[in-house]
């Protein structure tokens, strides 16, 4: 039996507990809708950010200003204890 595994090519966004494909503005704008609403709902250290220690130091750099600037938190992590 052959497992055939399909990649994403759209965005996709659920409406009514069913996926449908959308535009990346759309895909977009709902994740930055969800962020702001897990802000406002429970403040930005409901937020976090997981990031790699095997990433280059500007995306590490990058991750950390995103966490920190726009989302108000300092929880990120980076895993750079291995």
């Amino acid at each position: 039996m052959s497992l055939q595994l399909t990649r994403l090519t759209e965005p996709m966004v659920r409406e009514n507990g069913v996926l449908r494909q959308a535009s990346w503005e759309e895909a977009l704008d709902r994740a930055a809708e969800g962020f702001r609403h897990v802000k406002a709902e429970h403040s930005p250290d409901a937020l976090g950010i997981f990031s790699c220690s095997k990433a280059s130091n500007e995306m590490n750099f990058l991750a950390s200003k995103l966490a920190r600037v726009a989302f108000g938190t300092h929880n990120i992590d980076s895993c750079n204890r291995t």
